[in-house]
Formats: structure tokens, sequence, C-alpha cells
């Protein structure tokens, strides 16, 4: 299993529960180690500097031990669930769960927070744009992807969808591989070419 070596500022931040401001200035002072991207502005943390840094000040370092980003899947097609699940299986940096429909997902959303919801538009119960709203008024789920999923192509729907929250949209039927490469991208992440 690939276990994330460098992080992003955003990434630790996560990781460590306070605010990236925070982590570029402790980047920044020194008491966090890294090194910037050469020829640019971005900082990158080694993932053993960020554990001795979350080890002197009293950070759990159980996030970073896990170190899986968390994608909830909200869709009621069972077939498209399970092969989500399991090309980010596959993967590796992954931990996934799934629901197959809006209530549950607003339930699970608040207890698993997840990283980034791969959300179907056409649920059972709400609606997806409604389900992206009820993310997006909790001030928490502030740092959540979304990325909608959909058979609707109706340019509007789709301009609605990303007015409501959702950081993308994906046409139904899709290639599981670009949804992968979709996710790593919203979660600043190296996408794994096989």
């Amino acid at each position: 299993m690939a276990i994330k070596t460098v992080f992003t500022t955003g990434e630790a931040a996560k990781i460590c529960k306070v605010s990236q401001q925070t982590i570029i200035r402790c980047f920044d002072t020194g008491q966090l180690k890294g090194f910037r991207v050469p020829g640019s502005r971005f900082r990158r943390i080694p993932r053993d500097q960020l554990f001795i840094f979350m080890r002197e000040n009293g950070i759990p370092t159980d996030a970073l031990e896990s170190g899986k980003r968390k994608i909830l899947l909200v869709d009621d097609d069972v077939d498209i669930v399970s092969l989500i699940e399991d090309v980010l299986n596959r993967d590796g940096r992954f931990e996934v769960r799934a629901v197959n429909n809006g209530f549950d997902a607003g339930m699970m959303v608040k207890e698993y927070h997840p990283d980034l919801i791969v959300l179907d538009v056409m649920l059972p119960d709400i609606n997806g744009k409604e389900v992206c709203q009820r993310v997006r008024s909790n001030k928490s789920m502030d740092d959540v992807r979304i990325i909608c999923i959909s058979g609707m192509v109706e340019e509007y729907k789709i301009k609605d969808l990303l007015e409501s929250g959702a950081n993308d949209f994906m046409q139904k039927p899709f290639d599981v591989d670009k949804l992968l490469e979709k996710i790593c991208s919203h979660l600043d992440m190296e996408s794994l070419r096989r």
C-alpha cells in the first residue's frame, strides 16, 4: 500500500486539525521542517517531520498513521458503487464508505467527515443539489470536496449543481479511472497512473 510520504500544507493542516495558516506559520518559523518545491512557492512537509511536529505539539498521530483519505460514495446504483469502491480500494490510499440515499448521506457526512463525496444527483429521496446545499450550509464542512455524477446533461442543471456547492461534475457513464484522476486532483494528491 502506498503510504503518503510528503504532504501539502493543506493536507498537514487537515491531519493536525488546525488551519492551513497555522501550518504555514509553523513552516515559515521553522517549527515544522519541510522544503519548498523548486521554482515555486509551494511548501511540502515530509511525513517523518510532520510526525515529529505532531508529537512535540501533543497532536494525536492516529490521523497520520492511517493516512488514508476518506471518500463517501452516495449512489443507489449498487453496480456503480462497487465499481468505484473497487478502483479506490485497489489504489490503496482511500478509505471508502457508501450510502444509497440522500438522508443517509446527510448523517454520514456529519459523523464520517469525508475528504470528498462522490454524489449521484438522482437519489431516491432527495436530490443531489439538496445534499450539496446541506453540506455547504455547515461551516465545518468547508473543506469537503463534492464530485456530482449523473446521466443528465442539461447545462443549466449542471451549473445549478456547481452553484449549490459541487466542485465538479461527471456525466454517467464515465471512465472510473478518470473519476480517480479527478478525485486525486481535488484532494491535491498525485494521481497514480497504472
